[in-house]
Formats: structure tokens, sequence, C-alpha cells
């Protein structure tokens, strides 16, 4: 097909622990802007609000874990954004494998005055932490079949009521997004790199319902959202909690 893209899957800039710290945190600030931009936290507030709105009954405060945070701006968001919509009770709390994203996240709540926590965690080894609602964002690309598909059989084992992963679409026209969208708004030669790596890494919407069902989210809901992405939404139970 004339605007397909096959998938190439190579080490990423950011993915190297050796990067330097000025060149990460660059990178990072990189990724904000991108996030802003494509109203990650938004859409994936709103899957939480739709998963959680059968959460009513429970009296415990729900926790929204957010998988893989990277510098934190997308789950400060969520966090704001929540809060904003009355949903005090929600608990958000970022994990990420690298320590230097993490204490830039702490810092970046701070800032902002937002109640969010953060932990170093390595979630392919030690899993997903228990939660109400386990979301991730730009991560699956990073993976290969088998690690996302156990990524999200984590998620789904440690989510009381459910899921809300946001990502990159393979495709031509995501390609050129990528390589407009990190020239033009951010200096980062990190970004610049990475971003239309990602694209190639990244999945179609069929590989995704494809994914999901090798990771037992059957009933998983994926639409596409603007610019180029995915939005997969997953609810236990055909989007009942568990009591």
């Amino acid at each position: 097909m004339p605007w397909s893209l096959s998938q190439s899957r190579q080490p990423e800039l950011m993915d190297d622990p050796a990067i330097a710290e000025a060149d990460h945190v660059h990178a990072l600030r990189a990724l904000a802007t991108i996030n802003a931009v494509s109203r990650t936290a938004s859409w994936i507030t709103a899957a939480v609000e739709r998963i959680l709105a059968n959460d009513a009954s429970h009296t415990d405060d729900p926790v929204v874990v957010d998988v893989a945070c990277g510098g934190g701006d997308v789950t400060v968001d969520i966090a704001r954004r929540l809060h904003r919509r009355g949903l005090r009770r929600v608990r958000v709390v970022g994990v990420d494998i690298s320590p230097r994203a993490v204490q830039r996240s702490k810092a970046l709540a701070a800032r902002s005055g937002i109640d969010a926590t953060f932990e170093v965690r390595d979630v392919l080894a030690d899993g997903c932490p228990p939660c109400a609602v386990a979301v991730s964002s730009l991560f699956l690309h990073h993976l290969d079949d088998a690690s996302a598909a156990q990524l999200l059989e984590s998620m789904a084992a440690a989510a009381r009521c459910g899921v809300a992963v946001s990502d990159l679409i393979r495709s031509r026209v995501g390609l050129t997004l990528a390589m407009v969208g990190t020239t033009f708004l951010s200096s980062s030669r990190v970004a610049r790199v990475d971003g239309p790596l990602s694209v190639r890494a990244a999945r179609t919407p069929d590989e995704y319902c494809t994914l999901c069902t090798a990771a037992g989210l059957h009933n998983a809901v994926i639409r596409r959202t603007w610019p180029e992405r995915v939005m997969i939404e997953w609810r236990r139970g055909l989007g009942e909690c568990p009591s």
C-alpha cells in the first residue's frame, strides 16, 4: 500500500543509560511539548474517567498508575485534570525505570503544586503496582511484541477496573508529523533522532488489536486520535469493576 510503512525497531538515544544528563533533560522537555500539543493527557484522562465511572461504590481512594512516566509531564497533567473534574479522591502515581526521570517528575509536581507521587520501578521485571486504573503513553513502541504483551498483561492484572494506553501509529503521515514536529517544536538533537525512529517502531491499529488479543485484553476498544496516535481502552468485565 502506498501509505504503509514497514516496521523497524532500532535503539533510541533516550533508551541509552549512558545518555548525558543535559541531553536527557532537553529531550524530556521536548517530549513534554509534543505531549501537550498532542493532548495526550486529555485523551488519557477522558479514558480514566470512563473506566472509573463504575467505581463509585468503592470506599477506598482509587489509584491511577502511569507506567513508564518519563519526565512526569503527562502524569502531572492527568492528576491536574482529574482534580479539576472533582475527582480529588483519585491518587496518581508515576513509575519509571530511570532515577533521573523520576527526580525530574518529582520536581515538576512540586513546582506545579500537584499531588502526584513518583517512584523508580522496572515494570517489565517487577510488574505494574496494584491500582484501579493503569495508564501509559509512548512506551509500547519501545517494546517488541512479546514484551509489549507482557506489559499489557501486567497492567491488566494489576488494575482493578481497566487500562488506558496512548501510543503512536506507524504510518507515513505519522513519520512526516514526527519529523516536522521535532524540528519546529524543539531544538533537542535526541528528540529529532528518536521521533522518526519511534514512529517506525510503532504499530498500526490492526497490529495494536492483535497485540491486545495476545495479552488477553479481548474487549479492548482502539481509537485513532490526533495526531496519528492510538488510544487503547480496556475495562474489566465489559466496563464493570469487580466487587
